[in-house]
């Protein structure tokens, strides 16, 4: 079992910047890719970025070149770093991880970008 705790959401306006951290827990060994997916009002959760064990990551395209993903292997905690906020990022964005069996998601951190 792994256990995903997110943190840092929060209201920011537009061309803002904000962190989110997902702490991991349990059985951490076993993660493979780390990943933040956002879920809008009234729309399918969408994948934002995710980053493998070895540091390779990938984005959607809607987030290149303004949120970086990143991972601590030592802290067991990754990161999203989100610039130029806009109001169309706004949505609850979860942290997903895969392990060599299962598929574990946190209980996601609501971001609201004020126009």
């Amino acid at each position: 079992q792994v256990q995903l705790v997110e943190s840092g959401g929060g209201l920011v306006q537009a061309g803002g910047s904000l962190r989110l951290s997902c702490a991991a827990s349990g059985s951490i060994f076993s993660i493979r890719r780390m990943g933040w997916y956002r879920q809008a009002p009234g729309k399918q959760r969408e994948l934002v970025a995710h980053i493998s064990s070895g540091g390779i990551s990938n984005y959607a395209d809607s987030v290149k070149d303004r949120f970086t993903i990143s991972r601590d292997n030592a802290k067991n905690t990754m990161y999203l770093q989100m610039n130029s906020l806009k109001p169309e990022d706004t949505a609850v964005y979860f942290c997903n991880v895969d392990t060599t069996y299962n598929t574990y998601w946190g209980r996601g951190t609501q971001v609201t970008v004020s126009s």
